[in-house]
């Protein structure tokens, strides 16, 4: 129980830091930059999984709820832009893999799964299953959300003059306790029925599309309270740093190395295909850098509550661009790895 209840604390004392300097998202990124200072400093650390999962439950309840039928009369429009995600899949998958496979010196399983932009979780145990290692593709997908994560305040705010200061939600108290009640219902039956069919993201997906059809029948009016999205917050900054616990001097200078690196690819990658899709007009700035940014699922939706995004928008181009990694990912492997048996 020590390394949990100091997980706690080093989370706490990063969110207490981050207040008093006004930095921005505080319950996300405090937590994320505590626990990683933290493991790099050799403190000893451990999230409670069960614990972060339910917490994402909250996220699914808070997209679920904005789906109204007026929302969802506004899909077909996102057609144009979601055709896109593909084709930037590709894009980091053909300029990824040669990055650590050639450049970086990782065996083929490694270095494919590790350039992959899906879930943490999935591309962990792919990249087991297909005999990678573990510990750097664990390093490699914690950097690439830190980073991603990290980044994307300061071009909100730098860019598009974005208010990160917003609260994600109203006050509990002023939130009906049957409207609580249904959204801690369709956090928990949507939670448990996802997991047993297998759902990929099933702590987020299953209480979204339950909550969204509470939504679309007239069950349910309200988001989440503040209190909630902050809470989940804390929970997925804490889990996403204590990641980095462990590391060594070695894995700083090699997977470290190799993940930072790589953000810098996947930054241009998400600069350039903003850039089009915001000069064709296809998409606002704010919603269309939330969107394609490859960061995590969680952590993303929590940026659009935030700054008052478009999350329907966002959320609908996270989940498409995880479903084409997690289906295509065996089929694609196969084809990269005729390609690059041998670091040149």
């Amino acid at each position: 129980m020590m390394p949990v209840a100091g997980t706690f604390l080093i989370a706490g004392i990063g969110v207490f830091f981050f207040n008093a300097f006004n930095l921005p998202l505080p319950w996300l990124l405090g937590p994320i930059f505590a626990c990683l200072i933290a493991a790099v400093a050799g403190v000893p650390m451990r999230g409670i999984k069960i614990l972060n999962d339910g917490m994402r439950t909250i996220l699914g309840v808070a997209v679920g709820a904005t789906l109204t039928p007026a929302v969802l009369a506004t899909f077909p429009s996102m057609l144009p832009t979601l055709i896109l995600v593909p084709a930037m899949v590709a894009c980091i998958g053909f300029i990824g893999v040669p990055y650590f496979r050639r450049l970086c010196g990782y065996d083929f399983p490694t270095a494919y799964y590790a350039a992959m932009p899906g879930g943490l979780q999935d591309m962990l145990l792919f990249g087991e299953e297909a005999g990678g290692n573990i510990r750097t593709l664990s390093l490699i997908h914690a950097t690439r959300v830190v980073v991603i994560v990290a980044a994307l305040p300061f071009f909100l705010r730098g860019f598009w003059g974005a208010d990160l200061t917003n609260p994600p939600g109203a006050p509990a108290s002023t939130i009906p306790v049957l409207e609580l009640a249904i959204m801690a219902g369709c956090a928990l039956v949507g939670w448990q029925i996802a997991q047993r069919i297998g759902m990929f993201g099933a702590s987020i997906l299953g209480p979204l599309i339950l909550a969204a059809i509470v939504t679309v029948t007239g069950g349910l009016h309200y988001r989440p309270p503040a209190e909630a999205i902050w809470a989940a917050q804390f929970f997925i900054g804490m889990f996403v740093g204590s990641k980095y616990t462990g590391i060594t001097m070695d894995e700083i200078r090699h997977d470290l190395a190799a993940g930072l690196g790589f953000c810098v690819i996947l930054i241009i990658l998400t600069v350039v295909f903003v850039e089009a899709i915001y000069g064709l007009g296809l998409a606002p700035g704010i919603e269309a850098l939330l969107a394609f940014a490859p960061g995590g699922q969680a952590e993303l939706t929590v940026l659009a509550l935030v700054v008052g995004a478009d999350v329907a928008f966002v959320v609908a181009h996270h989940v498409l661009r995880i479903f084409i990694v997690i289906i295509g990912a065996p089929l694609t492997a196969r084809v990269f790895a005729s390609a690059f048996r041998r670091p040149s």
